[in-house]
């Protein structure tokens, strides 16, 4: 049971793009978004409060009926909260009636953040939930060691699966000395990090007048000085935009919240041979091999130094374009993350229940 449908990008890459795996491995699944397609369209778009209240409590209804028909199963798999709002009163009851509850989570829900798109939707946000959820389940699936850590410090009992790449997905990459593009992938939350180093991507638009910036699913956004070309995500846009990037861009803010990220956007660019230029902070220094599979910029290395260096060196862009697509698809392909997975479900539900 998934919180966004397939346009969501936690669901998408811890349920939806493991499905055909599962299946490969002897086991029939089915899935429930929360949200569907138009009410994930609508929670990424200012306003409508009311039509946001009416829609939520449409899909409330859809799931609590999908949840009473499957009352009498072995276990269930929640990626993120099974409600988005209210106690887990409805986890506890199927607990006590002997289900096996998995939890699987890829963002520290456990620390309270205002949505900037729905007031509601932060007004009811409890991070207390979370955590009573993670006590209550038989198994967190985390998508790092450090959400990993927070669970099981929690009282529940934890392990890490990091998120796969599919590579055969992308586009094959061609590489020369024509137009730099410099990229950022996302959704409309997260693009306001690029503010955090506005100046130094106006210093360097100022400085390399030729270098093509493109934007994927940050919504209305706008940098003075800085040309960003604005695209809508799809996964046909998404695909092309990254064939087009040579870099990628990924800052965090220096808080908390970003250790609980799981480098999805830094593994996306690595996986379509796109330079990753990230923060240096939480499971980015995990992924990323400073110098070798991208560049992690922390203290001592500066965003307009280091991308003034990749778009004046054409070489080395392609030889950690070329590392990072390799080193992704040993440590994160897709069959062997959907059977880490796999194998942790199966095994819980041959267990006696708890």
């Amino acid at each position: 049971m998934t919180k966004y449908p397939e346009q969501g990008a936690s669901s998408r890459y811890r349920v939806y793009q493991y499905l055909d795996h599962y299946r490969e491995l002897g086991t029939d699944v089915a899935v429930q978004s929360f949200m569907d397609a138009p009410l994930y369209r609508l929670s990424i778009s200012r306003g409508s409060q009311a039509k946001k209240f009416w829609m939520a409590a449409k899909a409330t209804v859809r799931r609590l009926a999908v949840v009473w028909k499957n009352r009498d199963a072995d276990a269930l798999y929640l990626q993120r909260e099974l409600l988005p709002f209210g106690p887990p009163v409805i986890e506890r009851l199927l607990k006590r009636r002997g289900m096996r509850l998995i939890f699987d989570y890829d963002d520290a829900l456990f620390i309270k953040k205002a949505s900037r798109y729905n007031r509601i939707a932060s007004f009811f946000r409890s991070p207390q939930k979370i955590a009573d959820i993670i006590r209550m389940a038989n198994l967190t699936i985390a998508g790092n060691d450090w959400l990993r850590d927070q669970a099981n410090s929690l009282g529940g009992r934890a392990i890490t699966v990091e998120v796969a790449e599919d590579t055969n997905r992308y586009l094959s990459k061609t590489y020369g000395d024509g137009q730099v593009t410099i990229g950022w992938l996302g959704s409309p939350s997260t693009s306001k990090y690029l503010h955090l180093i506005s100046d130094q991507l106006r210093e360097v638009a100022e400085a390399q007048p030729l270098v093509k910036w493109v934007m994927v699913g940050g919504g209305d956004f706008e940098m003075d000085g800085v040309p960003w070309e604005t695209r809508d995500w799809s996964f046909e846009t998404e695909k092309k935009s990254l064939h087009e990037f040579d870099i990628g861009l990924m800052p965090l803010p220096n808080e908390q919240w970003s250790l609980g990220k799981s480098g999805g956007k830094a593994r996306t660019y690595m996986a379509a041979s796109v330079v990753p230029v990230v923060s240096a902070m939480g499971y980015n220094l995990q992924l990323v091999d400073h110098g070798r599979t991208g560049i992690l910029i922390d203290n001592e290395h500066s965003w307009a130094d280091e991308l003034t260096k990749l778009i004046q060196s054409p070489d080395k862009r392609q030889r950690m374009a070329e590392a990072a697509l390799q080193d992704v698809k040993n440590r994160f392909s897709i069959d062997g993350q959907a059977a880490k997975i796999h194998d942790a479900v199966k095994a819980l539900v041959n267990d006696a229940p708890s």
